[in-house]
């Protein structure tokens, strides 16, 4: 097998390349940070108003959706690779396990490790997910993504300071500024890409 060497000018615009074809992918996974955004509110809207109407006992009942979430985005994923069959780029796989991997530890700190974690469970949450965030935003170059990943950083850094007890405000509103609001402008970036 002969062996190329790509000339430095090739190599800039493969990586250039490359982004773009991963940045107008992951375009199509905006739906997916509004999905999570949205179940995070739900969990943790939930948990805050069980505990309003003194319902301590069911408090951790809503939790049980973000492994529900896990599977219906796997089943998601498996079918939207099969019908489209479009080859992985680096930067794409790279972006999907360290989602898989940052999601699958969040849910294992949270229903093994949590009284080990105690009052910075919420923070560190909230810093890991910020980490996936901002990692995908800066390797597709999609600044509000970006912004997004950094806001949440900022909220879990922020969320040391406050009681426990507020730990699900700064998450529901993590979900908003970091997931959510990021993940509706992935959708109108793909439909201006379309038009």
């Amino acid at each position: 097998m002969e062996k190329t060497s790509l000339t430095p000018e090739q190599s800039l615009l493969l990586i250039s390349k490359t982004i773009e074809e991963s940045k107008d992918r992951f375009k199509e996974y905006g739906h997916i940070f509004v999905f999570w955004g949205t179940l995070t509110l739900i969990v943790f809207g939930s948990q805050l108003l069980l505990s309003l109407f003194e319902l301590y006992k069911f408090t951790m009942v809503p939790v049980y959706l973000f492994p529900i979430g896990a599977i219906v985005t796997a089943i998601w994923a498996w079918k939207e690779h099969k019908k489209k069959n479009l080859p992985k780029t680096i930067i794409g796989t790279v972006l999907q396990n360290i989602g898989w991997v940052i999601g699958m530890n969040l849910m294992i700190m949270g229903f093994f490790f949590s009284d080990k974690l105690g009052d910075a469970i919420g923070p560190v949450f909230i810093i890991l997910l910020a980490l996936m965030i901002i990692v995908s935003g800066l390797s597709i170059k999609f600044r509000p993504l970006t912004i997004g990943g950094v806001l949440l950083n900022l909220i879990g850094l922020g969320s040391f300071f406050l009681e426990r007890d507020y730990h699900g405000f700064s998450l529901m509103l993590g979900a908003v500024v970091g997931m959510i609001i990021p993940g509706l402008l992935l959708n109108i970036a793909r439909r201006r890409a379309y038009v």
